[in-house]
């Protein structure tokens, strides 16, 4: 039965700091409700018409993600997502050192990057296409995590009367530093209390993949011919390998939105397919969960409990070259960095 789209909010908790923290529950009328946190933007629940389970991994309450900080579960990534070799990196002939904390490098914006910040959240009034909205904005001052600039990032969870999860990227600096947003949901077509996705199967928009070194950093690029990390038709993804590794999409970085993934549960026949307007997307098959974290449920996450695909641009950027294959992750003064990426899902053949 269908109603009008609405955003309604609740206390969540407090931070250590006594901070209140809250979530969001967004309802496109359609049966598509997503729940999220100004506590580092973290979606928390996203239900599907008809299914009574998330299709996205959460945790039972805000000590739980504080606890379990460090999987990242469901937040936004950044300042900057992935891995930046040796915590530090040279922009205009001054080399910045980062705060570390994966090993060596700085992975996702450090130990307190924006996943582990607390953003402004303000419902947006409904769209007249039937959308729903959040705006979750963030102010990440000059040497946040050694990172240089004011920063300013706006970022909006979209819920389209279509059935779409829309995620846009906004942001703006005062000085020249480097940038690179994602969400680090992690999905279960089944359901996130029903144990694993490792049966899922997944498609991937790529020919090429970036080959990891020590610490996971980008050696080089290479086909994907031949490789468990060909994707380019549907592949089981607990097949082969525990993947974590990062993919360069064949559409042409034009800005425009492209196919990049489609994520498909044969038991059920639920999909997702995802377009971005970024280059690369990274795929963790949730290869490292252990158990430690548990649903609200009582669920222990084990591996490939859920998987991410989180669109941005390739990892180390900041220390490659500029190219075809390393577009720039720089912001300077008077420029916008801006990012979109679409979630649809659906039942049988994709429309």
């Amino acid at each position: 039965m269908s109603t009008e789209p609405r955003i309604t909010a609740r206390d969540y908790g407090r931070l250590p700091d006594g901070r209140a923290v809250h979530e969001y529950r967004l309802d496109n009328g359609h049966g598509l409700v997503l729940t999220a946190l100004d506590w580092g933007g973290i979606v928390t629940g996203l239900w599907l018409p008809g299914l009574a389970d998330s299709v996205v991994l959460g945790l039972r309450d805000l000590d739980a993600y504080l606890a379990g900080a460090g999987s990242h579960l469901g937040v936004i990534a950044g300042r900057y997502a992935n891995r930046i070799a040796g915590g530090s990196f040279e922009l205009d002939g001054v080399r910045h050192q980062l705060v570390t904390n994966d090993g060596p490098n700085c992975l996702h914006g450090g130990p307190a990057g924006f996943g582990a910040s607390l953003w402004q959240g303000s419902p947006q009034p409904p769209g007249a296409d039937g959308s729903v909205s959040l705006l979750l904005e963030h102010f990440s001052p000059n040497g946040d995590m050694g990172f240089p600039g004011n920063l300013h990032v706006a970022v909006r969870y979209t819920l389209g009367a279509d059935g779409s999860w829309r995620i846009d990227y906004e942001a703006t600096t005062d000085t020249p530093t480097v940038i690179n947003l994602t969400s680090h949901a992690y999905f279960n077509l089944a359901g996130a209390e029903s144990g694993s996705a490792l049966a899922h199967r997944l498609t991937l928009h790529a020919s090429r993949y970036t080959v990891p070194g020590a610490n996971s950093i980008p050696l080089r690029h290479a086909t994907v011919d031949g490789t468990p990390f060909d994707f380019r038709r549907e592949r089981v993804i607990g097949r082969d390998v525990g993947y974590d590794h990062n993919w360069l999409l064949d559409a042409a970085p034009d800005g425009a939105l492209h196919p990049a993934a489609r994520l498909t549960d044969p038991a059920s026949g639920r999909w997702m397919e995802i377009s971005t307007t970024e280059p690369a997307i990274q795929f963790y098959a949730g290869t490292w969960m252990d158990g430690s974290l548990t649903s609200p449920h009582g669920q222990r996450y084990t591996r490939g409990a859920g998987v991410c695909l989180e669109t941005q641009h390739n990892p180390d950027s900041p220390n490659r070259p500029v190219g075809p294959d390393w577009p720039s992750t720089v912001l300077r003064p008077g420029e916008v960095f801006r990012s979109a990426t679409v979630h649809r899902f659906g039942n049988g053949q994709a429309g």
